[in-house]
């Protein structure tokens, strides 16, 4: 499991299985351990029995062998597109099932009935949890022309008035990112993308001094000349696409290689549900942030993995279906 939400990801993969009967083998990421041992504590407290749910404190290198044993029977994984690759091929290489929830780099469609106050609000809150560093977070905003202007003002407003700051304090909004050289990398990205034609609206800078800081920040009139159309910027960066019309909106939506989420925004509920059939992602919210819910299926297409979490169906993915037939 990945380290930016280390506790919710491990329960919504393991409560399932658990659920379904199996029991539970976590190798947390490396920067997390005292999470990892947090979590496990939690299950015995709860009463569950010992060895259901067991931690595994080992190195990347060594996870290869652990899906190796017999003893597991499949594997669920979240994290990066390059380490869901080497799991899948390891679990290919064992005929063992396995579920992966990778990167994203959603879409975040305002049409031009949009509800922009609204539409904002969310956008900010959506792109900026976390500092960023989230799976589903919108990072991709796609205008049609009508609205395109009104939009980029309100948003501009409030991701100027994100504190950044030390995480423990209450006031702070925008704390660090996770390491240095996931910031560094953002800040390649957000300059090949101005060299590439992009133009800067607020921020797109380190902070200066101490720490993993990054300023909240947009990019407008991105192409698909420039990096930060095609890469997930994992960090406190939106990304601003305009659309001719609503049709290119769409296909801009879908002109990437990931498929986890999407959103729509308009005041026709009826018409933004046809359109969101034609997004190509795992989950598509209409007027509402993109997040992952126990009662709903989360997962996704493309790059972005295959198999679901939560719900039943998340349930079902480590169960066998058997088949008995009585004459």
């Amino acid at each position: 499991m990945r380290w930016n939400f280390p506790f919710w990801q491990v329960f919504r993969g393991a409560v399932p299985g658990l659920m379904a009967g199996n029991a539970v083998v976590l190798k947390h990421s490396s920067n997390v351990p005292r999470c990892a041992a947090a979590i496990e504590e939690v299950f015995r407290a709860g009463g569950l029995p010992e060895y259901v749910f067991t931690t595994l404190m080992i190195e990347a290198e060594q996870v290869a062998t652990a899906l190796a044993d017999p003893r597991v029977q499949a594997v669920t994984f979240t994290g990066s597109e390059l380490a869901g690759r080497k799991v899948a091929v390891e679990a290919g290489r064992h005929l063992k099932k396995c579920v992966l929830e990778l990167g994203g780099s959603d879409a975040f469609v305002v049409l031009r009935d949009a509800e922009l106050e609204d539409a904002a609000d969310t956008a900010v809150a959506s792109r900026f949890q976390n500092c960023g560093q989230s799976c589903i977070a919108a990072k991709r905003f796609i205008l049609v022309p009508e609205i395109a202007e009104d939009f980029l003002h309100l948003f501009r407003q409030r991701v100027g008035r994100l504190r950044v700051g030390d995480p423990a304090a209450a006031d702070t909004q925008i704390g660090p990112m996770a390491r240095p050289d996931l910031r560094d990398e953002l800040h390649r990205q957000v300059t090949d993308s101005i060299a590439q034609g992009a133009r800067p609206v607020i921020g797109c800078k380190p902070v200066p001094g101490e720490g993993c800081f990054y300023e909240p920040s947009i990019l407008d009139h991105v192409t698909g000349r420039a990096r930060a159309y095609h890469e997930e910027l994992f960090g406190p960066v939106a990304v601003v696409i305009r659309a001719q019309d609503e049709e290119d909106a769409i296909r801009i939506a879908n002109d990437t290689r990931f498929g986890l989420g999407g959103s729509l925004w308009s005041r026709d509920v009826a018409r933004a549900e046809r359109l969101s059939r034609d997004i190509e992602a795992g989950c598509c919210f209409i007027n509402g942030m993109v997040k992952s819910d126990p009662r709903l299926p989360f997962g996704g297409v493309k790059a972005s993995g295959f198999g679901r979490e939560l719900s039943h169906h998340g349930i079902r993915e480590f169960v066998n279906a058997k088949t008995v037939w009585i004459k």
